[in-house]
């Protein structure tokens, strides 16, 4: 999907649906590695850039920080938001957005959710986060933040397509 949004467009947001985004594969390969990652997080930065958004994004290899960049007015504000998205789409290995809206379908806060394994204070249950897997493991996440967490996530989606594309063609 190209989406582009600026301040002053009144374009509507995406949306996403949970069967929308269970129906999305998840980025599998036999293998990812630091090179891998940042080839990721250019091609996100490419779409960021191209479509004028106020986003940060992370590339992270085995809790590594491989690749970060900061456009508009994102800044160290955005870092915990971009480790706290990572740290949900990690721990339920899904996208962080298909976390919020699977427990917003069951009634659900994430803030309410007693699992002793969850640091609410540090997880971020919002849009944004997707999950990368070599040869079947979890091994890092792409995460976006700062526009709404539904343009994050669709840039972040956006970025892992053209990836797999890339790799593919």
């Amino acid at each position: 999907m190209d989406w582009t949004r600026s301040v002053s467009d009144s374009a509507p947001l995406p949306e996403f649906t949970v069967a929308g985004l269970e129906a999305v594969p998840s980025l599998e390969l036999a293998s990812f590695s630091k090179e891998d990652a940042y080839e990721l997080g250019v091609i996100a930065a490419e779409l960021i850039r191209a479509r004028g958004l106020n986003l940060a994004v992370d590339v992270v290899i085995d809790d590594d920080l491989v690749f970060r960049a900061k456009f508009g007015g994102t800044g160290v504000g955005n870092d915990e938001w971009l480790e706290g998205k990572a740290a949900v789409a990690s721990y339920f290995g899904v996208p962080s957005l298909l976390v919020r809206l699977r427990l917003e379908a069951e009634g659900t806060p994430f803030e309410e959710l007693q699992d002793p394994n969850i640091d609410h204070d540090v997880m971020k249950a919002h849009g944004g986060s997707i999950p990368i897997f070599a040869d079947g493991v979890l091994v890092g996440t792409i995460t976006t933040s700062g526009e709404p967490d539904v343009v994050d996530h669709q840039t972040a989606a956006d970025a892992v397509e053209a990836y797999r594309a890339r790799r593919q063609g």
